[in-house]
């Protein structure tokens, strides 16, 4: 009788070889055996990576909606009422308040500048907002206002990454990325995070601002544009009809399934997803972005006009989304680093911002979506008190106060919170950091910020970082 090495040997030309089988099926066998181990979830989940899942504990929000203000809004023109920033306008800082402080964007020379618009109270609140923005004075009593946020970076790019992503390194996955990974999805017809860029530019953290990084690649922000086709190429080119596009994508991720089986690669189940999604996409899109299909009171309320690209089509697109059950929505609108041309641009600004944002807010209430719906408004850093350096009509980036606005989701509306010096310079009461705001965030979207991690390269590695970070409870209801 042959012995096991003269037996593969024997059959080595006819059929599959023993050591041949062995070296090269190994993975496939180990990877059979953890499958039947594990059971018959698993691989339900890894062609599904976007199925429903559980948070910690039942959220208060399950939806979001950031309105993201990139280029930094002056505080001190629009949300942080500063009377004594007034008083002495035209004079030198004191030297106390600059001692042992270091930035790039600080002359200690530079004179403090007033604020270049007036102040009023507004709603049962009495918050104090700026003529700037009368439409969000409309909301005031549905609007948490936060006058202590404080960040790491004063550079555009880091400072938009460190404020989506936790970190000002690349590579990282954004707030988006961490909810639809935590929470998965609940439409199956639209991407689970969808992303819209309006203004003068797109932000300049760039696509980095909704990576998701070392998460799943399916859990990446896509960007819409806000009219026709929402992503490119997503009609069918002539000559090509919805059962042949049916037939090769069936053969496509046949074949993709079973390489996923093999290598259990999650890219190759974000490739299926994709390629379903996009297909799934081309009927429920198009009636995604025709807004004409709203009432003209709707339309008249954002300031939407159909047909057009602007930030209060995006506004109006992001509550048809909610609407659908996308979980994540982000809208960009660069505009707002005023060096100089302070007092123009920020008219010009908050005319294209203030009542599309107020119009989201009304519109989420008075349809029930506000309570599980978080919608956050801000930039990435505030701006100095003291004017653009040898100029008298700008602000430079300031990292050590700024304001934010958070309304719906079971934030408390109607609510101040924190503040800064007298001068706008130092957040000095209730400070609240970046870190703060994303485990506030997380926490109305049920995790536990400190457990909600994802292991990377030997680590549990999480939104909030490895700093010490606080969900504010004092902003919620």
């Amino acid at each position: 009788m042959p012995t096991v090495d003269e037996f593969g040997e024997q059959y080595k030309g006819n059929t599959i070889a023993r050591r041949w089988f062995l070296q090269q099926c190994g993975v496939g066998l180990g990877a059979t055996a953890l499958n039947a181990l594990m059971g018959p979830n698993v691989s339900a989940a890894s062609t599904d990576p976007l199925a429903p899942k559980k948070p910690h504990f039942a959220p208060k929000a399950k939806k979001v909606i950031y309105l993201f203000m990139a280029g930094a809004p002056s505080q001190l023109e629009m949300l942080d009422h500063k009377p004594e920033l007034q008083k002495f306008d035209g004079t030198l800082p004191p030297s106390s308040l600059l001692k042992e402080y270091r930035a790039a964007f600080i002359n200690p020379n530079s004179t403090l500048l007033g604020p270049q618009f007036k102040f009023n109270q507004h709603g049962q609140s009495g918050a104090m907002i700026s003529e700037l923005l009368p439409h969000t004075a409309s909301i005031a009593d549905d609007i948490t206002i936060v006058n202590s946020m404080v960040t790491d970076a004063f550079n555009h790019a880091p400072a938009q990454i460190l404020m989506n992503t936790g970190s000002q390194q690349f590579g990282r996955p954004s707030m988006g990325s961490w909810a639809t990974y935590g929470l998965g999805s609940e439409n199956k017809d639209l991407p689970s995070f969808v992303v819209f860029s309006s203004g003068a530019k797109g932000p300049s953290g760039g696509a980095a601002n909704w990576s998701s990084g070392y998460l799943p690649t399916v859990h990446e922000g896509v960007l819409f544009r806000s009219q026709g086709d929402p992503v490119l190429y997503l009609s069918n080119p002539d000559g090509i009809d919805a059962q042949a596009q049916r037939d090769t994508l069936n053969a496509v991720n046949e074949l993709n399934r079973e390489q996923l089986g093999i290598m259990g690669d999650p890219d190759i189940a974000t490739r299926i997803n994709s390629f379903e999604l996009a297909f799934r996409m081309q009927t429920s899109a198009p009636d995604l972005m025709d807004i004409s299909q709203e009432p003209q009171h709707i339309l008249d309320l954002y300031g939407a006009k159909p047909g057009e690209s602007s930030f209060a089509n995006n506004c109006l697109l992001a509550r048809r989304l909610i609407e659908r059950d996308v979980r994540f929505v982000q809208l960009y609108h660069e505009a707002w680093d005023q060096h100089g041309n302070l007092k123009k641009g920020l008219e010009k600004n908050c005319k294209d911002t203030d009542q599309a944002c107020a119009a989201l807010v009304k519109d989420l209430k008075q349809r029930g979506l506000l309570d599980d719906t978080i919608v956050i408004w801000g930039g990435e850093f505030g701006r100095t008190p003291m004017v653009q350096g040898d100029g008298a009509d700008g602000r430079d980036h300031h990292p050590n106060a700024f304001s934010m606005w958070m309304a719906g989701g079971g934030f408390k509306g109607g609510m101040t919170y924190g503040q800064s010096d007298e001068l706008g310079f130092n957040a000095v009461d209730k400070k609240v950091h970046v870190h703060d705001l994303h485990a506030t965030v997380l926490n109305q979207l049920g995790f536990d910020h400190e457990r909600f991690t994802y292991k990377f390269q030997g680590l549990d590695a999480r939104l909030t970082g490895v700093e010490e970070a606080y969900v504010i409870r004092d902003l919620l209801a």
